[in-house]
């Protein structure tokens, strides 16, 4: 009898570890974390004061995008990115751009860049302001939608949604030497993967146990 009930505990035993890697295991399949997006190169030569007098009739803006897939075992489908930059001083529209979408795969970046004419931005007063020592910001927003690989399945698309400021002096380029993050301020897959996974795992063990 107490030969049984101690052959008993151990199936039980190894039961519960192995229900418990198992729900570890698809925890980490299922987590995932959405792509860093950033822009690398940010260049407005009609703000350079050092450039040729001409180029202050040169109304363009030219960009750098990084797209940054940091995941070793996932894949991602981007749906077409659709990019928007704005005068931040009255966040007024200037210029907008519409990346096709592609796939990209694990650990890769990738960059998208792009001359584009910026229309209805108030060119005197952003020289004027860069001529007196100051600075000009510029506001870049990035939205579409993403669905993760997962071996041989795709999950369902996730909007994505980021932002951020970049800032231009005389030299018509951006005063952060480092790649301006664009970011959301709502959480993304991984932050909820994050919460959901121990749960999950702290169910597997309880329903083990009942």
């Amino acid at each position: 009898m107490a030969e049984y009930g101690g052959g008993c505990c151990r199936c039980c035993f190894s039961f519960i570890i192995t229900s418990g890697f198992a729900a570890l295991f698809m925890w980490l399949s299922l987590r995932t974390s959405k792509p860093d997006c950033s822009i690398e190169k940010f260049y407005v030569p009609a703000l350079n004061r050092s450039a040729d007098i001409n180029s202050t009739n040169n109304h363009t803006i030219y960009f750098d995008l990084k797209l940054d897939n940091g995941m070793k075992e996932k894949g991602v489908s981007y749906a077409n990115i659709s990019l928007n930059f704005f005068y931040n001083s009255t966040h007024l529209p200037i210029a907008n751009y519409t990346v096709p979408g592609f796939y990209q795969g694990h650990k890769k970046n990738t960059h998208r860049r792009q001359l584009l004419e910026a229309t209805g931005l108030p060119w005197a007063a952003a020289l004027e302001a860069v001529s007196n020592g100051s600075t000009v910001s510029f506001r870049v927003e990035l939205a579409t939608r993403v669905k993760y690989k997962i071996m041989f399945w795709y999950t369902k698309r996730e909007r994505l949604e980021v932002g951020g400021d970049v800032v231009v002096n005389d030299t018509g380029k951006k005063v952060n030497r480092k790649n301006i993050k664009l970011k959301s301020g709502s959480p993304g897959p991984a932050s909820h993967w994050v919460r959901v996974g121990p749960l999950l795992i702290l169910t597997s063990f309880i329903i083990v146990f009942l």
